[in-house]
């Protein structure tokens, strides 16, 4: 929830929630393109961006773990159900090549978190969502330039809580991301391929 984040949400044009200088922030341009920065230093507004989603601090900074990650009393990172620093965790870093990597999964602390961001080869990470039924990754499949629904979709892991369907829900109140195909992408033309044969 946004009450939680401590950053703002910028989006269409539009602020939203205002945007905190240094928060660690999901940024979309325009040309489709998606980076994790840090507000201020990394990328600054300009009319190329589409939207800024913020949420807390980064927790890796320059392929590294920021300082703090250790104090299992923090909450800098997010507030924790129950009395475990280890609960479910997910988060999103870029590469140096500018690749995407989400981590998802149980039983983790920040700092695990973190650790995982830089073995995938994260340079900048950031937490998104926390404690049980809130991390969820879903992929779907159907036809091109057909509609698709919850039915569609399949959880990253089996054990993740919630389902691929909530997202189509209009109980559904939180915020996600989605990702898709541009219509120019929709359609394709299968590749084709030429042999010869070599007669003995």
């Amino acid at each position: 929830m946004t009450a939680d984040s401590n950053g703002g949400y910028y989006t269409d044009g539009k602020t939203l929630i205002p945007l905190r200088e240094g928060a660690a922030s999901v940024v979309i341009f325009k040309n489709g393109r998606m980076t994790v920065a840090k507000w201020g230093r990394d990328v600054v507004m300009t009319n190329q961006i589409a939207s800024v989603r913020q949420n807390l601090d980064l927790i890796v900074d320059n392929a590294k773990p920021v300082p703090g990650l250790t104090n299992p009393n923090s909450s800098k990172w997010g507030k924790v159900l129950g009395n475990s620093f280890n609960v479910w965790r997910s988060a999103l870093g870029i590469t140096k090549d500018g690749a995407l990597v989400y981590v998802g999964g149980p039983s983790m602390s920040i700092a695990d978190l973190a650790d995982i961001l830089i073995r995938a080869g994260a340079i900048e990470g950031m937490e998104l969502d926390i404690n049980v039924d809130w991390v969820q990754y879903s992929t779907y499949m159907g036809a091109l330039n057909t509609p698709i629904n919850g039915g569609n979709g399949t959880s990253l892991l089996a054990s993740m809580p919630g389902t691929p369907s909530r997202y189509f829900e209009s109980y559904w109140g939180r915020d996600f991301f989605t990702m898709s195909l541009r219509a120019s992408e929709t359609s394709r033309t299968a590749p084709t391929t030429t042999t010869t044969a070599q007669g003995g």
